[in-house]
């Protein structure tokens, strides 16, 4: 359980901030880097939430945004003392495991059984839901480019990876459903003004 009584702590004031083992990094560090990247693109589906106003679609998007705050809590606990040596999850640590990838896989191959085929490229758009969804799928890209750096310099959990690499495909799929099952959807076409 989470409580929250004061919201400034002034402990980041000299440009740092801390780590669930209680380590602080420079703000700038690609851990915090990746952090960010994975809130902004959690703010990104809120929006897409409170522009959807109810209905079918906003459960789905409730669990993402709660996965969201999993994948942060794993990223905010690198390997060490409080993070274990592998990324086993644990009643001390959080961790991103396969069956959440593996739901939004579940989750694409549904919404895909009632959409026509690709036959193009499709330009972010159509509704202003699928708009929202087409945003908040290039800020999970974004998300995840940062946690691929991330990976390139000390160790990120596989399960975390394969998550956010599988969310921006469910959030391109979750537009084309809004867009009327991809009746809305508004083909590239290529060099059409030279």
């Amino acid at each position: 359980m989470v409580k929250l009584n004061k919201i400034y702590t002034r402990t980041g004031d000299d440009g740092t901030s801390g780590l669930v083992d209680g380590s602080r990094r420079p703000k700038a560090d690609a851990r915090f880097e990746a952090i960010g990247a994975v809130d902004e693109a959690n703010s990104a589906i809120g929006l897409l939430v409170a522009g959807l106003g109810g209905g079918e679609h906003v459960a789905p998007l409730r669990r993402v945004q709660n996965d969201m705050f999993d994948l942060g809590a794993d990223l905010a606990t690198p390997l060490g003392d409080v993070g274990g040596a592998d990324f086993t999850p644990s009643d001390m640590v959080l961790r991103m495991v396969p069956a959440q990838a593996a739901w939004l896989e579940q989750g694409i191959d549904a919404m895909n059984e009632g959409l026509d085929p690709l036959t193009s490229f499709i330009l972010p758009g159509g509704s202003e839901e699928a708009a929202r969804a087409h945003i908040a799928r290039a800020s999970v890209r974004r998300a995840e480019r940062a946690m691929a750096a991330l990976a390139a310099v000390e160790p990120v959990n596989p399960a975390a990876l394969a998550y956010i690499n599988r969310l921006s495909d469910w959030l391109f799929v979750f537009a084309r459903t809004l867009n009327g099952h991809g009746k809305g959807d508004i083909k590239w076409t290529p060099g059409a003004n030279r």
